[in-house]
């Protein structure tokens, strides 16, 4: 049932509108002035606000002003009397949905507030699309601290070559997103980015997730089947984890960078590929290659430029900039207003031992945002967030 808050401060229009809006399946509260009513909004969720404009203590734009300013989207209709017509003309231009002529019309109100309530159903659709074709799309990398620095500037230096990265760090520590931001700021930009994760798929499977098979080349390929390699041709090859994958494929993608070719599994046919690959693993991939796990000539063969990602914990520095920003897109996306962190909060979040990196980071702030009022403090953080 949509929640409706009716503000103004003559009791038989509030009783009124509340009667009429009950009648047609709304839950409505009422308020006497702007200021009970902005109370009333901070406390609780509502799907539309119906606000008179001339109030005591705290009028209609005062109001509005107030939720533009939390971040609060709320549709609101304004009240307006025959001599408030400019000023709800100036709240509309302000973000108000629309204003209702007092005396109110029922027919009149009744289609503004549905048309509102639509409007916003639509609005929240629009933004859940959009989130999902931004997902995946590359953010710059949030930080200043010396070492984030130093990958940015690294990252500048060789993004329009098509020389071979190779990036090391932690779980969680962002090794994506350098390889992300590689291939945007490159000339393959407007050419497919594709991602392989070498230690999701199963050692029998990763040489056709990666070089495709033919029809018929083992019991379940029932059709043919482009691999990453062709998948990516003329763009980029973000193989993840690499220090996972199995001997026999190793040797194939040896192959397929000194060749440009690959071969489907189950076939003969040699097909050129062209792909700028870029590798990355949280395995120190010398020591196995001490442990003969991985090929010596791969490796070389991968680590033309290497960038180390650093943990967390080595950049807490960027912890206040990394907060701000997940809880800016955290509490967009749980639909609540912006919520900040005291200063004693910060300090807390900056003392945690991220050994889960900037990922941990992420979902202990979502969790903060959905746990926690306003204002994130240290209590809050020494309480949701695992401190050392």
């Amino acid at each position: 049932m949509e929640k409706i808050l009716v503000i103004d401060d003559e009791r038989p229009i509030r009783s009124t509108l509340k009667e009429i809006l009950e009648f047609e399946n709304f839950k409505v509260d009422t308020a006497e002035d702007g200021k009970q009513g902005l109370e009333m909004i901070l406390a609780n969720k509502y799907d539309l606000i119906l606000s008179d404009i001339k109030m005591p203590k705290m009028d209609g734009m005062e109001v509005l002003d107030a939720l533009i300013e939390k971040g609060i989207e709320t549709p609101v209709v304004m009240i307006s009397g025959h001599g408030n017509v400019e000023t709800a003309v100036e709240a509309i231009k302000k973000g108000a949905y629309d204003f209702i002529q007092k005396p109110l019309d029922l027919n009149r109100t009744l289609v503004t507030l549905r048309n509102a309530l639509d409007r916003k159903e639509i609005v929240k659709e629009v933004k859940k699309l959009k989130r999902k074709v931004s997902k995946g799309k590359i953010t710059e990398i949030i930080g200043e601290s010396a070492p984030v620095l130093d990958i940015k500037q690294m990252i500048n230096k060789v993004a329009t070559t098509d020389a071979r990265v190779f990036i090391t760090g932690g779980n969680g520590a962002g090794k994506e997103l350098v390889a992300r931001q590689l291939h945007e700021k490159s000339e393959r930009s407007k050419m497919p980015f594709i991602e392989v994760n070498c230690a999701a798929i199963p050692s029998e499977l990763i040489e056709s997730e990666l070089f495709g098979h033919e029809k018929g080349a083992f019991t379940s390929a029932h059709k043919q089947r482009k691999g990453k390699f062709e998948l990516a041709d003329g763009g980029t090859l973000f193989m993840d984890e690499i220090g996972d994958m199995s001997m026999p494929a190793q040797a194939k993608v040896l192959r397929a960078l000194q060749e440009h070719k690959i071969t489907r599994v189950g076939g003969d046919k040699e097909i050129k590929v062209n792909v700028r690959v870029l590798a990355a693993t949280n395995k120190d991939l010398r020591k196995e290659i001490e442990e003969g796990n991985f090929r010596e000539d791969l490796y070389h063969r991968l680590n033309v430029i290497p960038i180390h990602v650093p943990s967390l914990n080595e950049r807490r520095d960027d912890i206040p900039l990394l907060v701000e920003h997940f809880l800016a897109i955290i509490c967009e996306d749980q639909g609540v207003a912006p919520k900040t962190v005291s200063a004693t909060g910060m300090v807390a979040l900056q003392d945690v031992n991220w050994t889960g990196n900037i990922r941990e980071l992420r979902n202990v702030i979502e969790r903060l945002v959905i746990l926690c009022d306003d204002e994130i403090t240290a209590e809050d953080v020494n309480r949701y967030a695992n401190p050392k």
